[in-house]
């Protein structure tokens, strides 16, 4: 009944503007314009009032308050806590630090690290943290995988967004069944907001599932069969009502089946699915879709060849050849590619490297001065029975890269994905936990291990279970670690 006199009244007050505009035309012999709304970028905002017209943003977020939106801004002059440092290259963006100072080397101003105000779940005091093995490393907050999602599930990716408006931190956390997000800016008190389950629930779940985030958007991507691409708008974390609540995707995208990763160029707005099925176009190799419109992606082209895992990057590094070329490397499977993939119809192999004692070339990153590449095999510790090995290449020359030194750790555990961080080099590593490990002494051929968290205390054998991924760039200096058993772990280092 409410429905019919709703509608019954919204007809009358059509029926009625209908008719005055008909007896207002009729008294005037001129036609009346009809008024055209124009929004190219179907994002809600029209035209004459969107700060990026060409490229959906409908949250409108301008960080450096200069009219253009983030989304459009290419000046490269966002500078959010208007210190004098741009926002891409300050090491605490949300809290003035003009000087800068870092006293640890992590990459993490002092302004954003030394909070006394955060009082730890678990304080590392005399190597545990709780029940957890730690060093230099506290525990802060916590949600175990049962709650991030379904009875049963199991742990693995996870990736982390912080919002350019509020400064909020959030960690997108995956498992067998979809992914959860998590409002981790006060670590000792995280939110579970809610979940988006799998793209095919019904196939069952998964244990490869991976995010990343681009403009505001988590892009989601799954080895189960015909997932495609789940595109989701992290600006709803900032309004749900009674959470957690049940999210759908904002978009869905079908161009491909299933895929183990998806990894993306933040600078270019390019994503590249890597690991999808040998049977198709690509046989697994990456796929390029343009996703500067997050909701409207476009495939653009790929490349042949099984890759297990890359990075793309617009290279600055110290090849001038290469200067502002968009380099991919990939990680695949039993070696290294170098690819220059910023023509997207015609990328072209720039060179490979092997190494010594193969398992599988799973997952790599450079240093932040791109004189060197850091690379994990997975399979190494079982197959060769080494400690946790870490094998760095030096990328001076893309031509012509060289095998620069391996790292052993202290124990036997696998190694997963690992990511660097100023001079800090972040590594999962499955039943040891996450290690943080020194690389300033690179150049010299020196890594030291300068703390770690272990979030599998039972055992440190190379076995998969354990700590899956660690995302360490929060300006905050919160760190998530995403574990196949424990879930979300929220750890910090000490002070």
């Amino acid at each position: 009944m409410k429905h019919f006199l709703k509608t019954s009244y919204f007809t009358t007050i059509l029926s009625f503007v209908l008719f005055s505009l008909t007896v207002f035309q009729s008294c005037d012999d001129e036609p009346v314009d009809p008024i055209i709304i124009v929004d190219s970028d179907n994002d809600g905002i029209p035209d004459s009032q969107d700060n990026c017209p060409s490229i959906s943003n409908p949250n409108q977020a301008d960080t450096d308050n200069d009219g253009i939106g983030d989304s459009c801004d290419t000046t490269n002059d966002n500078d959010g806590d208007n210190d004098g440092i741009q926002d891409d290259v300050d090491n605490c963006p949300l809290i003035p630090n003009p000087d800068q100072l870092d006293d640890d080397g992590d990459g993490i101003g002092n302004a954003c690290q030394n909070n006394p105000d955060l009082t730890p779940l678990f304080p590392c005091e005399n190597g545990m943290a709780g029940p957890y093995p730690c060093d230099n490393y506290d525990l802060m907050g916590h949600i175990p995988i049962d709650v991030l999602g379904e009875p049963g599930a199991e742990g693995n990716d996870s990736w982390g967004w912080t919002d350019p408006t509020t400064g909020k931190e959030y960690a997108l956390v995956a498992s067998t069944q979809g992914t959860a997000f998590v409002d981790v800016t006060d670590p000792t008190n995280p939110l579970l907001l809610g979940r988006l389950a799998s793209a095919n629930p019904g196939n069952g779940g998964n244990i490869w599932r991976d995010v990343k985030v681009y403009s505001n958007h988590a892009f989601i991507v799954s080895e189960a069969s015909n997932h495609g691409m789940q595109v989701f708008d992290l600006t709803r974390l900032r309004n749900v009502a009674n959470p957690p609540e049940a999210f759908t995707p904002d978009f869905h995208y079908t161009g491909f089946g299933r895929a183990h990763n998806i990894v993306i160029n933040e600078n270019s707005g390019y994503a590249y699915i890597v690991g999808g099925s040998r049977n198709t176009t690509y046989a697994g190799g990456p796929i390029f879709l343009n996703i500067q419109n997050p909701l409207n992606p476009i495939e653009e082209g790929g490349i042949s060849g099984y890759s297990h895992d890359a990075q793309v990057i617009t290279y600055n590094g110290p090849d001038a050849d290469y200067a502002g070329s968009e380099i991919l490397v990939g990680s695949n499977e039993n070696e290294v590619a170098i690819i220059d993939v910023s023509d997207k119809s015609n990328p072209q192999i720039i060179s490979t490297i092997d190494y010594d004692n193969i398992g599988y070339t799973h997952q790599g990153w450079f240093t932040e001065n791109l004189n060197y590449f850091i690379l994990g095999d997975e399979t190494d510790e079982q197959g060769f029975g080494n400690n946790t090995r870490t094998i760095v290449f030096d990328f001076t020359d893309l031509d012509n890269p060289i095998f620069h030194m391996d790292y052993f750790g202290p124990t036997l555990a696998i190694d997963h994905n690992g990511y660097v961080k100023g001079n800090i080099y972040y590594l999962s590593n499955y039943r040891a936990g996450v290690r943080f490990i020194d690389i300033s002494g690179l150049n010299s051929s020196v890594m030291n291990e300068v703390g770690y968290f272990d979030t599998y205390p039972s055992s440190d054998s190379a076995s998969f279970n354990g700590a899956w991924n660690v995302y360490p760039y929060f300006p905050s200096g919160n760190i998530i670690v995403s574990d196949i058993e424990g879930g979300l772990f929220i750890i910090r280092q000490s002070n």
